[in-house]
Parts: C-alpha cells; structure tokens; sequence
C-alpha cells in the first residue's frame, strides 16, 4: 500500500524540476551534421533535441546516429559531414512529455531515456526532464520518509 507521502511525491507536477529550454544545448533541423557534432562534443552530452526555427520539438540527434550515417565499407567518410543535414539522420519516435507530467507518468519512461523532452500542447520545446533530477528527487523523498519511521 502507498503511503500517503509516497501518492503526493508521485502527484507531484514536473514542472519546478525541469532543465529549461535556454539552458539546454540543441541544433535545428537545417543545420549540418559537421555543426551537430560540434555541439554534442562541446556540450558534452549523449543526444540533443532537433528544433525548428520556431523552437517546435522535431526530435533527437546523438553522435552515434551521426558515425553511423557516415560509416561508408572501408572507413568513415568525414567528409560527408558538411553535407548531410540533422533533419536526415535524428529520431522522431521518442516520448515527449507535457508541462503538467506528474512524476507518475515520467518514472517508467526515464528506466529507458536519460532525459525527457518537455513540450507543450503547440509543440514547443520547454526544457527537459533528466533522469539525474528524477532520482534526486526520489531519494529525497525517501529520505523523508525514512526520517518519519
């Protein structure tokens, strides 16, 4: 049985948790895929969110979509970097999550994705939901629960 401290963690809204959209590292649709590797090296991360011009969510793109779209049968073809777009290599069939997600919701998604793209109802990009905030949040709330035992 879920104790009632455990319902209003679960009941808890997302958004005071997210990483907001100004704050994280993406690339747009058009741009090269030379430029986008540029990016996830400098920023460090695994995958960034693909943009449009209007900062709508269009997907995702990480460094391995990219190596592989260069793999050519003998070596990697470096120079087919410059040429190639984002929009021809990201993933589009991702969860996306809304500003209202309760922690409920976005728990199981974050067993398989490091982090959640938070859109609104329009397509927007918000920010995003890192599995990091989530268990730092879900072990706080342990911790207060062990406190009240």
């Amino acid at each position: 049985m879920i104790s009632l401290h455990s319902k209003q963690f679960l009941e808890t809204n997302i958004k005071g948790f997210i990483i907001p959209s100004e704050k994280v590292a993406h690339v747009q649709i058009g741009n090269s895929l030379e430029h986008a590797l540029l990016v996830l090296t400098k920023s460090g991360y695994s995958a960034i969110p693909v943009l449009d011009t209007k900062y709508k969510f269009n997907g995702l793109i990480s460094s391995s979509m990219i190596t592989d779209s260069i793999l050519g049968l003998e070596r990697i073809e470096f120079e087919l970097l410059e040429g190639k777009k984002v929009e021809e290599v990201m993933v589009t069939n991702i969860p996306r999550i809304s500003i209202d997600a309760k922690f409920e919701e976005i728990i199981e998604l974050l067993v398989d994705y490091p982090f959640l793209c938070v859109i609104k109802e329009d397509g927007y990009f918000e920010g995003i939901m890192t599995r990091r905030i989530a268990l730092k949040q879900l072990n706080r709330h342990i911790h207060r629960l062990n406190h009240f035992l």
